[in-house]
C-alpha cells in the first residue's frame, strides 16, 4: 500500500479545532475532574493509553496540577489500527506495572471512536482490581456505532464522522504532533 505523505494530504485537510480551541476543551476537562477526585486520600492512578493519549495527557496532567490535584502515572499500550486508519483485532504492546488493587484509575486517550479498544482496557483495569474506571478523551467521534457499555467521563470537543488526526492522532503514524486536530479531506 502506498502511503501518502502527510505533507501531500494538508492542503486538502479540514482545521477543525486548533491548539487554542484544545486547550481551553482540556482547561474544561480538568475542571470537571478535579472535584470527583479532590477528597481522595491517594491520588488517582493517571493511565495515558499510547501513542495517541500522549499530547493530550501530559497538558491534562499539568491543568489538573494547576488545580492541586497531584496524580500517579503509568501507561499502556494498546492498539487495533497498528499504523492503518481502520481498526482490527486489539494487541496489547504494553501493561501498567503499577498495581491497580483498590485504586481509582483514570484512562486517558486521544479518542473515543467506537469503543472497543478503551472498552477491553477498562475491563482489564476492573479485572486488575480497580474499584473506579473513568475515562477522559480529547475527543469523541459523533456517530451511533459506539459499543456497548462505553462512553467517557470526560470528553473536551466532538468531531465529526470522518478520519481525523492531530494532536495525538495520526494519519498512517504521521501527524500526531499536529497542534490542532484535523479531518481528511476527500
Amino acid at each position: 500500500m502506498n502511503v501518502p505523505k502527510l505533507s501531500e494530504i494538508m492542503d486538502a485537510a479540514e482545521l477543525l479545532f486548533d491548539r487554542e480551541e484544545l486547550e481551553d476543551a482540556i482547561e474544561d476537562i480538568a475542571d470537571a475532574i478535579h472535584p470527583d477526585y479532590a477528597d481522595d486520600e491517594q491520588p488517582p492512578l493517571f493511565v495515558t493509553v499510547m501513542h495517541g493519549g500522549l499530547p493530550f495527557a501530559g497538558q491534562l496532567a499539568f491543568a489538573l496540577g494547576e488545580r492541586g490535584l497531584d496524580v500517579e502515572f503509568d501507561y499502556l499500550h494498546a492498539t487495533r489500527y497498528r499504523g492503518a486508519t481502520t481498526g482490527s483485532r486489539l494487541a496489547w504492546l504494553h501493561r501498567p506495572a503499577t498495581p491497580m488493587r483498590g485504586r481509582r484509575v483514570l484512562l486517558v486517550d486521544d479518542i473515543l471512536d467506537e469503543g472497543h479498544t478503551l472498552k477491553a482496557v477498562k475491563y482489564w483495569c476492573e479485572d486488575q482490581g480497580a474499584i473506579d474506571v473513568r475515562i477522559a478523551v480529547l475527543a469523541t467521534k459523533a456517530h451511533d456505532r459506539c459499543v456497548d457499555d462505553i462512553c467517557a467521563d470526560y470528553s473536551g470537543v466532538e468531531v465529526p464522522d470522518r478520519y481525523v488526526f492531530g494532536f495525538g492522532m495520526d494519519f498512517h503514524e504521521q501527524g500526531r504532533n499536529l497542534p490542532g486536530i484535523y479531518a481528511l479531506g476527500d
